[in-house]
């Protein structure tokens, strides 16, 4: 599975993009947030909060179904004015 980092995403985590296996019994977006963020400190600040995700570039939510060859893009919420 591919994942992109975007925003300040990208520069907490010191990343743009990380290739990986679905981890065993991970089937969705907020599964595989929460294996990322078991990763370290560094990661469980970034993900905590609201994370925006986007799935072979269509906009998901957390209970979104992942599998393997999936593209999936995480980003922090954005404001305009």
């Amino acid at each position: 599975m591919k994942i992109l980092f975007f925003g300040s995403l990208r520069e907490q985590l010191g990343t743009g993009e990380m290739q990986l296996p679905l981890p065993a019994g991970v089937t969705t977006v907020g599964q595989l947030l929460d294996e990322l963020r078991e990763q370290d400190e560094q990661w469980q600040q970034a993900l905590t909060g609201t994370v925006l995700c986007a799935i072979n570039q269509v906009m998901s939510v957390d209970t979104a179904s992942l599998s393997d060859n999936d593209e999936l893009a995480l980003f922090p919420p954005v404001t305009g004015g």
